[in-house]
């Protein structure tokens, strides 16, 4: 996670919280919080830019096995390529629904959707849906509605694997607040799992969400956690598959 969270502060409702440190407050030229793989003169490949070093290791030592002849070691390299470069990719997604829904901020299948009492965020009874993503999906996060991020909390922790429930608040964890014009908040939380150890997040206090627009990833496997005031209304089951900035997992009723 860089070099460290800074030291930890109290938040508004007296839970210790770590706020990221700057390296991992990464603003953008279009303010819509995107890293994807994007080169200069507007190309894009179709890659998270932070898998581009994992994707050209892979790829280098594939060549150099098999130019050496060590053809069983290189097919060995050639999978964990393929591997990799199947766990970075970021495919574009269209968010066109309409202007009540919240969207989901991960791709996976969905382990929980049920009503609980949220005294970490919102400060009352909520709607959580948590999305457990395998090493198999893509793992770009997306932010799940338009709205000001006011708050963003760092918790170092375990790595239980991420669709226990201790691993809601237990595991290395990353939160991020987002309040809409006429005040309603969102949580979302990356949670790391197992073998995931680490989270990067691209947004920042302050800034303007865009629903749909690219947020953060967690690396290989991991959880998101939502949470939603009552006044929305859950749309997913348990077990449903999400895609990231499509999905409709919840809509506003007010």
């Amino acid at each position: 996670m860089g070099a460290g969270p800074e030291p930890a502060s109290t938040s508004a409702d007296g839970v210790g919280a770590r706020r990221l440190p700057p390296a991992q407050r990464i603003p953008t030229r279009t303010g819509e919080t995107s890293r994807s793989g994007e080169l200069p003169g507007g190309w894009r490949v179709p890659f998270a830019r932070e898998g581009m070093p994992y994707i050209a290791g892979t790829g280098i030592a594939t060549a150099v096995l098999l130019l050496a002849g060590w053809v069983w070691l290189g097919a060995v390299a050639a999978l964990l390529t393929a591997f990799t470069l199947n766990f970075f990719r970021d495919p574009e997604r269209s968010a066109d629904a309409g202007p009540t829904a919240v969207i989901a901020p991960a791709d996976g299948r969905v382990i929980k959707a049920e009503r609980v009492q949220d005294d970490r965020f919102l400060n009352g009874p909520a709607n959580q849906v948590s999305i457990f993503m395998s090493p198999l999906d893509v793992h770009v996060n997306r932010n799940p509605m338009d709205g000001r991020v006011t708050d963003i909390r760092y918790h170092p922790g375990k790595y239980f694997r991420a669709f226990a429930d201790k691993a809601s608040l237990d595991n290395e964890q990353n939160a991020i607040v987002l309040e809409d014009p006429r005040g309603r908040r969102v949580a979302f939380v990356q949670i790391a799992g197992f073998i995931a150890r680490r989270i990067v997040c691209y947004l920042r206090p302050g800034m303007e969400a865009t629903r749909g627009a690219r947020c953060g990833m967690i690396m290989f496997g991991s959880r998101v956690d939502v949470f939603l005031p009552i006044e929305s209304r859950v749309n997913v089951t348990v077990g449903a598959r999400t895609r990231a900035g499509e999905t409709v997992i919840a809509e506003w009723t007010t």
